[in-house]
């Protein structure tokens, strides 16, 4: 016989269910307003491509058609990875030949005269968009473009001390570490065995980089600059990701115990009254300012703690990965816009970060509430765009505040991190995730 005190716990468990399903689970089987929102988007995009005897390129920002970028960050090399993704999840041959695989041809086209080799800002980023249009579009020409960019990539390599760089910088953005992650994936989508090799290089180097510090390791974006900052994009937390992703594929304890000094040091300036994770902005100029997003805040930073609970098996690992999601679902972000979280829903410093982060915490968690502040986030996101025009033809844009010390320089950007692209992708990932399918483009700083 069951008592009344289980009957009563069954009943509030199934209507507490009830009560998130409408939030966890899609409307409706054909629920499309993710995928609306962003074929929105790809028209407003659409509409400031450039065609060249290269390629289709794209602007930043599409008023200013005559400063281009190929970039991850803000030019045309995210604008590809968004195609990429919209002919994966739909198959509308528009997509393929106009735009993913023109915009690719653009990227190989200029690949030899781009200076900066870094993931986000260079090279490495346009390497990993061919490496990603070969695996979608499996021909001759796509992968004779990726492994050439590859080829480029590693010749540009310096031997420095223990190991090899590619410029001063350490870090995701620009640096050892993004190149080294992009490195990774080449040894595992392009079976390049000198891609792991060099990536180890990478590491080794990394490791003589880091400074001692309460217990472990710091690392600086590079020894010019006069901020040290800590979080994911710029500082520590990148850097023992990629130490802790290269003991992950190669096993040399040396990788690991460098990543776990790392992590030691970010617990050790971490706020965490109330059982939350929250790491100042840089030191010594913005100590009390807390980001949010990819950049500079828990959604970056957390993957971090995700890796080393991956390669490690030690659940306390899981446990910062949680108190950074708390950190972020105690700020009162989206209604509220904190010093951290301004007039910005982009990719790197925004709700889309965010969100992206979220779901991927539900993905390996399945807690419900993860799932609610991802769809809370982006029907904030979608409430600040700016829609012009109607009907099917209607184009959303987001024009927004890239930088939190200039408020005042509002822009609507096409690219990844800071533009309709990366929020464009992000509303693609949501739908697939509606639909029971899976993401295509995941960036090799990503461990969901």
């Amino acid at each position: 016989m069951i008592d009344s005190l289980r009957i009563r716990s069954i009943f509030t468990a199934l209507l507490a269910l009830a009560l998130l399903a409408p939030a966890v689970f899609p409307r409706d089987a054909a629920s499309r307003e993710y995928l609306d929102a962003a074929r929105a988007t790809e028209l407003w995009i659409r509409s400031s491509a450039i065609r060249t005897s290269d390629g289709t390129i794209w602007p930043p920002d599409p008023n200013n058609p005559q400063m281009l970028s190929y970039d991850l960050y803000s030019g045309s090399t995210g604008v590809v990875l968004f195609y990429l993704e919209f002919y994966k999840q739909r198959h509308e041959p528009i997509f393929q030949f106009d735009y993913a695989l023109d915009g690719a041809s653009a990227l190989a086209k200029h690949m030899d005269q781009e200076k900066d080799p870094g993931l986000y800002t260079g090279l490495a980023g346009m390497c990993f968009a061919l490496g990603e249009a070969y695996r979608l579009f499996p021909n001759p020409r796509e992968k004779a473009d990726a492994l050439r960019c590859f080829q480029i990539l590693r010749e540009r390599a310096v031997k420095v001390g223990a190991g090899a760089q590619w410029n001063d910088t350490t870090d995701i953005i620009g640096g050892s570490a993004g190149i080294g992650l992009t490195l990774l994936y080449a040894a595992r989508r392009l079976k390049d065995r000198a891609a792991l090799d060099l990536a180890v290089q990478a590491g080794l180097r990394l490791i003589e980089l880091g400074r001692p510090e309460n217990g472990g390791l710091k690392w600086a974006m590079d020894p010019k600059f006069p901020r040290l900052m800590p979080n994911f994009s710029h500082g520590t937390a990148g850097v023992a990701y990629f130490l802790a992703t290269l003991y992950q594929v190669t096993k040399r304890k040396q990788f690991l115990d460098a990543a776990l000094a790392g992590a030691r040091y970010l617990r050790s300036i971490a706020v965490t009254d109330g059982g939350i994770c929250l790491i100042f902005h840089n030191e010594p100029f913005a100590k009390d300012i807390h980001y949010l997003s990819w950049c500079h805040g828990p959604a970056g930073t957390a993957r971090l703690f995700y890796r080393l609970y991956q390669v490690t098996g030690d659940r306390s690992w899981m446990d910062w990965v949680k108190k950074s999601a708390r950190g972020v679902l105690s700020s009162g972000i989206p209604e509220k816009r904190t010093p951290g979280f301004w007039n910005n829903v982009g990719q790197c410093c925004g709700s889309a970060g965010v969100a992206e982060f979220f779901l991927g915490l539900y993905r390996v968690t399945r807690d419900p509430e993860y799932l609610v502040f991802a769809r809370r986030v982006t029907s904030d996101l979608l409430s600040r765009a700016t829609r012009e025009g109607s009907g099917a033809a209607s184009t959303l844009k987001w024009i927004q505040a890239e930088h939190r010390l200039a408020p005042q320089q509002l822009v609507a950007q096409t690219g990844y991190m800071q533009g309709a692209a990366g929020i464009g992708i992000w509303l693609l990932h949501l739908d697939a995730f509606d639909h029971g399918r899976r993401p295509f483009i995941t960036l090799p700083d990503s461990p969901f």
